[in-house]
């Protein structure tokens, strides 16, 4: 293994209690719940004393099933909290290990947000004049959770001699960091940016991000991108805590470059395999998976499908450039017209979109059951869409003429639900599907870790990403100098002008693929796995040590 990726030794300053700062705690919006919520056991074991996560309460009071109450935990200092005027609800996180999570109501805050920007102005020239947006909600959390956090040391641990951690996640958490900074300088601050506002926002707005990254200035494009209170933020918590990290080297160089910070830390993002089914549980489920989508794609397109019908998909957040779904629809578009793959191919594009409901007329065929030889109309989507004229993955797909007819050997279909299991379609889970796909592309421009290609090959799914994905860089180390699906991933390279090279990169892995015997499709699963398991928490836990190392010997100092 590269030397870099290599397990730190144990840290000699263990902290005796971690405050943990996420909007998306007991929150699940997007790949930072899962970093949390997977990591979460395996940081329980290496805190002496506490984990707490710090959340909003976004339900304000209501019932949040990711949300485990407990009003008998910690009564004496949620007293005490009320007459500070702090709203909070406590209890367990219902997710593996079950780890303390306070709730904090945020919204009495907001009377007081002129004064409270005005402190971060006068502190630490946090220009907040350019708000828009979430802005103002995200800043209120952070400094409520900030204020949450200092209550609960005063009572429990002040003039105790004990180590404590305060861990900010993401722009949305910066400014309780600062305030923890400023008046705590007893707790060590740790500040994790898992993309930079900045660098999310050059690669979305389609401006080359890496060729001319050490010629941007971070300041002169946040005020061209009209972030600059995100990166103000942003960029001041990455200067003025204990420790700054981010999850790859390749949001390192951008943090360096748009932050004028280089990171003391990279905390890469692991993966617990006990989400994954084992043994004839694995079976029985890939094989539930295969069966329900290739009920919902007859239902839809009217053809059968062969049960060596290759399954690929693309997944993630709905950035349509970013995340390389522009070329991933590329790819099996050129395929359609200009390759014949030696068997079926069934493409699902599965990235939320603005879902108005589900087609009622493709679950009532899927409730009758049974075998359709005659499409629906539209048959590329399964649920209908607000936007459908501006939405940019239907838009193409209608402009490519694309019709899932019974004689083409690519089909591409259009899964714009969040798959939560109720989406009145699929009825299952994202990790319940995914099991039953044979290959995943993530061709990825901005990808500053990559955790769908991850969960992918702990799925046992052979995955392809970039080399401007964190993962891709960690998987090439592991098997230099190409890595390659036979390895369980392949790693194209990209870079800011390479599109039509990727397309076919990716075009050759789908094809190759749609050429392997069963036999040789099944090394590729079993490798896949196997390099998953080298990203188990269990061996990446050690960086966030590191990390709160460095941020306590700094503290200790104070």
């Amino acid at each position: 293994m590269h030397t870099k990726y290599q397990s730190m030794k144990k840290s000699h300053l263990v902290p005796d209690a971690v405050f943990e700062i996420s909007w998306e705690v007991c929150n699940k919006v997007g790949g930072i719940y899962t970093v949390l919520s997977t990591h979460a056991q395996a940081l329980q074991k290496c805190v002496n004393e506490k984990l707490i996560f710090i959340g909003p309460d976004i339900t304000r009071g209501e019932a949040n099933p990711l949300f485990l109450e407990d009003k008998r935990l910690w009564h004496e200092w949620k007293a005490t909290a009320g007459q500070e005027g702090l709203h909070v609800r406590v209890g367990r996180w219902n997710i593996p290990g079950k780890p303390y999570v306070i709730l904090v109501d945020f919204s009495s805050l907001f009377s007081r947000k002129n004064e409270i920007y005005a402190w971060a102005w006068e502190h630490f020239k946090v220009d907040s004049l350019h708000a828009y947006g979430d802005y103002d909600e995200s800043s209120m959390f952070s400094w409520a959770s900030a204020m949450v956090a200092e209550s609960f040391y005063r009572h429990y641990y002040a003039g105790k001699g004990k180590r404590v951690i305060y861990h900010a996640h993401e722009w949305m958490a910066c400014l309780g960091a600062l305030y923890i900074r400023a008046n705590m300088p007893e707790m060590a601050t740790v500040f994790t940016t898992h993309a930079t506002s900045i660098g999310r926002s050059i690669a979305g707005n389609g401006k080359p991000l890496y060729e001319y990254l050490w010629a941007y200035n971070g300041f002169q494009m946040a005020e061209e991108l009209n972030m600059q209170s995100k990166h103000s933020v942003e960029r001041q918590a990455a200067h003025n805590v204990d420790c700054f990290t981010t999850v790859s080297d390749v949001t390192a160089r951008e943090c360096e470059e748009l932050l004028d910070k280089r990171p003391d830390a990279v905390l890469m993002n692991g993966f617990e395999l006990d989400f994954v089914p084992k043994g004839h549980d694995f079976t029985i489920h890939r094989s539930k998976a295969r069966k329900r989508i290739f009920d919902v794609a007859n239902a839809l397109t009217g053809v059968d499908y062969p049960d060596d019908t290759l399954i690929v998909s693309t997944s993630g957040r709905y950035e349509f450039r970013n995340k390389g779904i522009d070329l991933f629809l590329e790819s099996m578009i050129r395929m359609l017209y200009h390759s014949r793959p030696a068997r079926q191919i069934l493409a699902l594009v599965q990235v939320p979109g603005w879902v108005a409901c589900h087609r009622q007329d493709l679950a009532d065929r899927l409730a009758v059951g049974g075998s359709y030889d005659t499409p629906l109309s539209d048959p590329v989507i399964t649920h209908w869409l607000h936007n459908a004229g501006e939405d940019r993955v239907l838009t193409r797909l209608h402009d490519a003429g694309i019709q899932n007819r019974a004689g083409d050997r690519i089909h591409i279909i259009f899964v714009p639900c969040y798959l939560d299991g109720q989406d009145g379609i699929f009825q299952t889970s994202y990790y319940d599907l995914l099991i039953g796909e044979d290959i995943a592309a993530y061709p990825s421009y901005y990808e500053p870790w990559g955790y769908t290609p991850l969960e992918a090959a702990a799925f046992h799914i052979p995955c392809v990403t970039t080399s401007l994905s964190g993962f891709g860089g960690w998987a090439s180390s592991l098997q230099p100098p190409v890595c390659r699906l036979e390895d369980g991933v392949e790693v194209i390279r990209r870079t800011d002008y390479n599109a039509d090279e990727v397309i076919d990169c990716l075009s050759d892995v789908v094809l190759r693929c749609s050429e392997m015997s069963a036999e040789d499709m099944m090394k590729c699963r079993k490798k896949a796995s196997r390099l998953a398991a080298k990203a188990q928490w269990k061996y990446f836990i050690s960086y966030y040590m590191k990390a709160y190392e460095i941020a306590l010997a700094k503290s200790v100092t104070r």
